[in-house]
């Protein structure tokens, strides 16, 4: 179980958005906000010997993974925030949309070969739930019984445009929601996210 707080994520997040609108950070940043909640409870039942995979959003995982915030906040300010990788802590992010899907899944099926107690865990938002790549995984997993869950973070949100307006869905605003389990390894829960656009902090910055 994670010993970090709700505040403590909220204030991280606060301090790289500070960072970024004074020009510290040269290189893109995606912040979180609303699903502290969540994500604390699903990082109860995530081990540290456990792996994660997540997106170009990944400080508040990182964090409730056990990584430092002193060595995440380096990493930010060295324009790495969207592809933070600690292989130590077994912790691994990409910015290609779905493309840390089928990595995970590779994990995890290396890990049943050998027998290994390790789970894997991928947290994506709910776009790329919709592709191709996404499914194939989440299929060949469920068939092949493999140990990995993948977690749908649901911000109703695809950059700037509604997902569900995207694919031509009935528009629905997500609203903050329990954790679902809506397949034998697939999570998911909708929240709101209104404090930072999907990149940046909200401010244009010149550097």
């Amino acid at each position: 179980m994670t010993q970090i707080s709700k505040k403590d994520l909220t204030d991280f997040e606060d301090e790289i958005a500070a960072l970024y609108c004074d020009g510290r950070i040269r290189a893109p940043i995606h912040l979180s906000d609303g699903n502290e909640d969540q994500l604390m409870e699903i990082f109860k039942n995530v081990r540290r010997d456990d792996w994660v995979f997540s997106t170009w959003r990944s400080h508040y995982h990182a964090l409730l993974h056990g990584i430092s915030k002193e060595w995440l906040k380096a990493e930010i300010l060295a324009g790495n925030s969207i592809t933070i990788n600690h292989p130590e802590r077994r912790f691994f992010s990409s910015a290609l949309v779905g493309g840390i899907c089928p990595i995970a899944v590779g994990v995890a099926m290396g890990l049943q070969m050998k027998g290994a107690s390790d789970k894997v865990w991928v947290f994506v938002g709910e776009m790329t739930a919709e592709t191709g790549g996404f499914h194939e995984s989440l299929k060949y997993s469920q068939n092949h019984d493999l140990p990995i869950h993948f977690v749908i973070e649901d911000n109703g949100k695809s950059v700037g445009t509604p997902t569900r307006t995207v694919w031509g869905e009935k528009e629905q605003d997500p609203t903050n929601s329990p954790i679902e389990q809506v397949a034998p390894k697939l999570y998911r829960y909708a929240y709101i996210k209104n404090k930072y656009p999907h990149v940046g902090a909200g401010k244009w910055v010149q550097f």
